[in-house]
């Protein structure tokens, strides 16, 4: 059975839930998080807090019928909650995330064969396919969806049961394929180097999807790393240089004839405990570095290690896409790479999107829920 109590001296009510479980929550919290203080329709807070005094105090308080009354002091308003809700939003604990999957880090012994896989046929008709493989492509960072059709319409398709595409300098969809005049390094048959993309944005694309429509030329295998693992193994074997790249922000640029966009990240991002959420590392999208002199070489030695890491054999997954696959990764975890390969040996052409981790963490949330 649920009862609560007034805890003045604390200025917060004492709940014991019918599980047997208890959480404090303040008046002011209380007064702010009112359930009539939202709109009935877009749910949106209407609550003005500046005209909640600080010291606000609760008079009296009672539990009944799986509900929570509280009668206030110094005016006659009384809010209800519902217990269910005040124990899923417990002050102090953050409320369930049904977008909060967990990631599997991986290295080398993944594999090709190891990648999460999907049909797409699946995944566009089925809600539970989608879920299913928006999970496992959370939780790895990596997966292969096949059976797309010989269209470039195929690939938006599937990203789009996910959410809005993310357009970028380089428009909403890209082509990457050896072309003339290229300002980009993925536009030639060049080898590239593992990295995430467009570092130089003020936010760095979300999910990235690569559908291959075709891949005949000699060479052009893919290559991909968790950046994840390869900055826990950074933080264990070498904490100062793990420390530098997460505290110590560079300059990274992408300019041509038509654009100049600029920004400064971190090489390792983390969130307030202390967890790896984003790696951004592209080495040929780094602009001139401009830390201070005494702080330089002990950069430098870091920024080296990591990019060492990332071409070690020991985290790097290979294969080479078929037509009709496309290869859907976390950009902001999983770097990706290129073999080099040769034109004139046959046509090789990816067709590329983006959908922000927002939209995808929405689209989960709602699957999930």
């Amino acid at each position: 059975m649920a009862n609560a109590s007034l805890r003045a001296a604390d200025a917060f009510v004492h709940v014991v839930f019918p599980d047997g479980t208890s959480a404090n929550y303040p008046y002011i919290w209380l007064r702010d998080n009112d359930p009539a203080g939202f709109h009935p329709q877009t749910q949106e807070r209407m609550t003005d807090l500046t005209t909640i005094p600080l010291d606000v105090a609760a008079r009296k308080v009672e539990v009944a019928a799986q509900a929570l009354t509280i009668w206030w002091q110094g005016d006659d308003t009384v809010s209800t909650f519902d217990l269910s809700w005040l124990q899923a939003h417990c002050p102090g604990r953050p409320a369930q995330d049904p977008a909060r999957t967990g990631f599997e880090f991986w290295r080398r012994d993944l594999g090709a064969a190891g990648i999460p896989r999907a049909n797409a046929d699946k995944v566009l008709a089925s809600d539970q396919s989608l879920s299913d493989w928006m999970v496992e492509t959370q939780v790895f960072g990596l997966s292969i969806v096949e059976g797309l059709a010989d269209s470039t319409k195929a690939g938006m398709e599937v990203a789009q049961r996910i959410g809005f595409l993310r357009e970028t300098n380089f428009g909403v969809t890209f082509e990457v394929q050896s072309k003339p005049n290229p300002n980009n390094l993925a536009y030639t048959p060049v080898a590239l180097p593992l990295h995430t993309d467009l570092t130089n944005q003020e936010l760095p694309p979300g999910f990235q999807f690569l559908h291959c429509l075709a891949n005949e030329a000699d060479g052009g295998g893919s290559l991909f790393c968790d950046g994840y693992a390869i900055a826990a193994d950074l933080r264990a074997q070498d904490p100062e240089a793990f420390d530098l790249l997460a505290t110590q922000s560079i300059p990274f640029r992408f300019h041509d004839a038509n654009t100049d966009i600029r920004s400064r990240k971190k090489v390792i991002n983390l969130n307030e405990d202390g967890e790896i959420i984003e790696i951004c590392f592209n080495a040929h999208l780094a602009d001139i570095l401009d830390l201070a002199p005494d702080l330089m070489s002990r950069y430098y030695r870091a920024y080296r290690q990591f990019m060492i890491m990332t071409k070690s054999d020991e985290y790097l997954v290979t294969l080479k896409l078929k037509a009709g696959e496309m290869v859907v990764f976390d950009n902001r975890r999983v770097l990706h790479g290129r073999e080099a390969f040769d034109p004139q040996t046959g046509f090789r052409h990816l067709h590329g999107c983006y959908v922000d981790r927002g939209e995808f963490e929405s689209r989960l949330r709602l699957l999930r829920a």
